[in-house]
């Protein structure tokens, strides 16, 4: 493994500090069971540690599962085109220009949406910071408490609820996302849940909403995100915008290094090699965090008038999606595996302008009084024992006889001054880390990339997520000892390690990266990578080209992309009627299930309806209460003073606003309100069950069989095309009829076609195969079994099966599309309605050339119409 140096166990897997600490097996109650083979597989796959890593067993059924789903590792990497990886437009940096600034064409909303510390949010500041001089409108929604740290960097700032204080405390508790049976006891889970919940609705909310103080609309035209955030790729789809995920973590399966949280386990005899378990860790710990949190998610969705994501594919959601993944590290530490694709790019750590900054009198002269001292520091991490912690820190210094600066923290560590320690408040690390020898702490990935470009010698003192990575990486390239794990500190080892960090090799060590990190820019690379993965051709608008499409007006088969301002100005001179106007589809984002064979697509299915309709039969009973109680709480609200909070009232703007209406409610008719809530929803739960029922049994169930059978040739290693995407009941319509035509030819082709390249490849022996393939190919993809009815009649079964089904499945789906579409249109009306008002806010406040849209608007009219005219079979 070229990502890691020095020692190794027998397996070959790093060593590592977290390997021998006692397991400790998940209880069975502590995260909500989807399906019940699934939720036994993973429990007899993994266990978790005393700081909640995850021991991975690579010889467990389901990771030997998971393994069959790999790519060939033998065979030669795919290119892009065999890949099937999405188009994007082309953003490269010209060869000898990478000082040169290109700014970017098109002037776009960006959102950002950050969960974490003050060390996740710092590295986004600075990305935003960079966006703005293409002329983006930059939004960071994150944490309230960070309001006035967004602010001051020049971003507009949107507040998604979460509390960063909470958080990190359960993250310290329970560090790999798996919970111990001491937070399930503490009721830490469900707190932790109604916090997700939160952040999802307030991810939400940051796409549509005006800013909270100006009132200025905001209508989000992309997306880049943290992957905590979790919205992300789901306020892509509902808004159907791009979406680019940034992270300082690997979080992209690679057969190069294991997922940073687990560790492998491979046993005397094992049955999978190296690259092959390095690819599976990551699945394993994506399904234990999809386990926890998907229920929230898919409620969640709901509101935002999306289907629930199924338990198959909600795991490896940006995986399957391929959605363009930016990392945020130094190539010089970490470099990018062989087996990422071109939209996945490793680009740097992210450095922002250093502040300027002035010492206090005390702070200057403590370094003016002897030689440098180290910096130990833990940053937003919460301690749950702060006086042990500074006693370690305290006696460890005098051991050692070293000067140290102490940083308080969020735990406020601290003690008597003393001569030489130093305990600080908040400082610039920028400006700290040039006045000290070594530095020591936690291993956020902000702070260790400080800590490296300054070239200073570094221990790190993981807690959770990806400081163990950090730590191991650091210790790999010589720069500092390996990471000691906060719960194994003490004073015998941390002063091993200043005595480490003191050493002339450490000090080599790092000024080395440093030299090397200072020919990166990983701000200005990742805003390239995020620009490159636009797709520039659908975001152009028509007339005015430096604004982004966002509506589409149809004219005689044609389309002409308009921007907001473009369509505010047409609206206002009675060009265009909003209702003819649809939303321009950027980047659409279709989540499909995915079908493996006939027998568990059926049985999947199934399980999912029968699950559909119990959840309705209970809700039934659970909804009236439920309604009774939120309207309870409504009325109580509306009793109460109005909360100051401005995630829940933004400013108003005097274009309207797009929230919720508030109603007064009181007297004898909140009563027959209350009521009416209540019977409303008892009636939903009778009609949930009846449309789980017909949907299940008339839709799901076809569809999932005809898929089935389709991915029938996937099994022997032959290519299965994509369908073209349903929406409604014309794509329903051709993909049924393209299905039934591909289907005849290709299953006749194949009782000639994998005989013969059967016997080329391997002799008799592989033309008997390949008789077995056509024979099973024609079975599935057929829509006649006329041929095979005397010789295999229960082949014939299933190809008459799956021919009618085909027939009718993918139509009925497309039926379904279409009037699900007419039933939940409440999200895309708040986006129309967002849009419009920021349109009309635009044409009022800057400075359009009317007369050049209308007469471009014209000119795009006629030329349509010329085109429609001399071309009679589009006519």
């Amino acid at each position: 493994m070229a990502y890691f140096k020095g020692s190794h166990d027998s397996t070959g897997v790093p060593a590592s500090p977290y390997s021998d600490l006692p397991e400790a097996v998940i209880p069975e109650d502590n995260l909500p069971s989807y399906e019940a083979a699934i939720g036994n597989n993973l429990q007899q796959t993994t266990s978790v540690t005393n700081d909640g890593r995850i021991d991975v067993d690579v010889n467990s059924r389901f990771c030997r599962a998971l393994s069959r789903f790999i790519p060939d590792f033998k065979a030669p990497l795919p290119t892009e085109e065999e890949s099937g990886s999405p188009e994007y437009s082309q953003f490269p940096e010209q060869k000898g220009e990478s000082s040169i600034f290109h700014q970017f064409p098109i002037k776009l909303n960006i959102v950002i949406q950050v969960v974490g510390s003050r060390g996740d949010v710092q590295p986004f500041v600075a990305l935003g910071c960079e966006l703005q001089k293409h002329g983006h409108r930059v939004r960071l929604a994150t944490h309230n408490v960070f309001d006035k740290f967004v602010r001051d960097a020049g971003l507009e700032f949107y507040p998604i609820g979460g509390n960063p204080s909470e958080l990190m405390a359960y993250m310290v508790k329970n560090p790999g996302l798996i919970p111990s049976l001491k937070s399930l006891r503490g009721g830490d889970i469900q707190k932790k849940r109604v916090m997700v919940a939160e952040m999802l609705d307030g991810c939400w909310q940051s796409c549509l909403q005006p800013d909270p103080i100006s009132g200025r609309p905001f209508v989000a035209d992309a997306i880049i995100a943290n992957p905590p955030s979790f919205a992300h790729v789901h306020c892509a789809q509902a808004m159907s915008i791009p979406v680019h995920l940034m992270f300082t973590m690997p979080w992209t399966s690679t057969r190069s290094f294991s997922h940073p949280l687990a560790n492998l386990k491979f046993g005397s005899k094992s049955v999978m090699d190296q690259e092959t378990a390095n690819y599976v860790s990551y699945s394993v710990v994506e399904w234990l965090t999809w386990q926890g949190l998907g229920d929230v998610i898919n409620d969640w969705r709901k509101t935002i008038d999306l289907e629930p994501v199924p338990l198959s594919e909600g795991p490896l959601l940006a995986e399957t999606l391929k959605i363009p993944f930016t990392y945020c590290w130094s190539p010089a530490l970490v470099g990018k595996p062989a087996d990422w694709p071109s939209y996945i790019d490793v680009c740097g750590f992210f450095f922002r302008e250093p502040p300027n900054y002035t010492p206090p009198p005390d702070l200057a002269d403590f370094l003016a009084q002897g030689p440098r001292p180290i910096y130990i520091g833990f940053g937003s991490i919460v301690i749950d024992d702060p006086e042990r912690m500074t006693k370690i820190l305290v006696e460890a210094v005098h051991r050692t006889g070293v000067r140290a600066i102490i940083s308080r923290g969020w735990s406020n560590l601290g003690g008597t001054e003393e001569k030489d320690i130093f305990f600080l408040g908040d400082c610039p690390h920028e400006w700290l880390f040039t006045q000290v020898s070594a530095v020591f702490h936690h291993g956020g990935a902000g702070t260790t990339a400080c800590g490296l470009l300054n070239g200073r010698p570094t221990t790190i003192v993981p807690f959770f997520g990806d400081q163990p990575f950090w730590g191991e990486m650091v210790a790999a390239s010589g720069a500092g000892p390996l990471p000691i794990p906060h719960k194994q500190l003490n004073v015998d080892n941390l002063a091993e390690a200043i005595q480490f960090c003191l050493t002339p090799e450490a000090a080599s060590a790092a000024a080395e990266i440093s030299h090397r990190m200072r020919r990166e820019n990983g701000v200005v690379t990742a805003v390239r990578s995020f620009h490159a993965n636009l797709p520039l051709e659908n975001l152009q608008c028509d007339i005015l080209h430096n604004q982004p499409a966002v509506w589409l007006f149809k004219r005689g088969g044609k389309q002409i992309r308009l921007s907001k301002a473009a369509a505010g100005v047409l609206f206002q001179h009675l060009k265009v009627d909003h209702k003819k106007l649809a939303i321009n589809e950027t980047k659409t984002i279709r989540i499909v299930n995915r079908r493996w064979d006939p027998l568990t697509g059926t049985v999947s299915s199934m399980l999912g309806t029968s699950t559909d309709m119990a959840k309705a039969t209970t809700g039934i009973i659970t909804r009236p209460i439920q309604a009774y109680q939120e309207r309870q709480r409504t009325l109580m609200a509306n009793e109460a003073p109005e909360s100051a909070s401005p995630h829940l009232s933004p400013a108003p703007s005097e274009h309207g606003s797009i929230s919720r209406p508030h109603t007064s409610h009181g007297g004898s008719g909140s009563g027959w309100k209350t009521a009416g809530a209540v019977a409303s929803a008892s009636a939903s739960g009778v009609g949930g069950f009846f449309k789980s029922y017909g949907r299940g049994f008339y839709v799901d169930l076809p569809l999932a069989i005809t898929e089935g059978c389709r991915a029938v040739p996937k099994l022997y290693g032959e290519d299965v095309p994509e369908n073209e995407p349903i929406h409604d009941w014309q794509s329903g319509a051709r993909v049924g009829g393209v299905n039934f035509v591909r289907g005849i030819s290709e299953g006749f082709a194949d009782l000639f076609v994998q005989p013969y390249k059967g016997g080329k490849d391997g002799g008799a022996l592989g033309a008997a195969k390949g008789v077995g393939k056509g024979v099973v190919g024609m079975a599935t993809k057929t829509a006649s079994g006329a041929y095979l009815s005397a010789r295999v009649p229960c082949l014939t079964r299933l190809t008459v099966l799956a021919a009618t089904l085909g027939v009718v499945a993918y139509p009925g789906h497309g039926i379904y599309q279409s009037i699900r579409t007419l039933v939940h249109s409440g999200a895309r009306k708040a986006i129309k309605l967002a849009r419009r008002q920021e349109g009309e806010y635009l044409i009022n406040t800057q400075q359009l050339d009317v007369p050049l849209i209308l007469s471009e608007f014209g000119r795009l009219c006629q030329k349509e119409s010329r085109q429609e005219i001399s071309d009679p079979i589009e006519k």
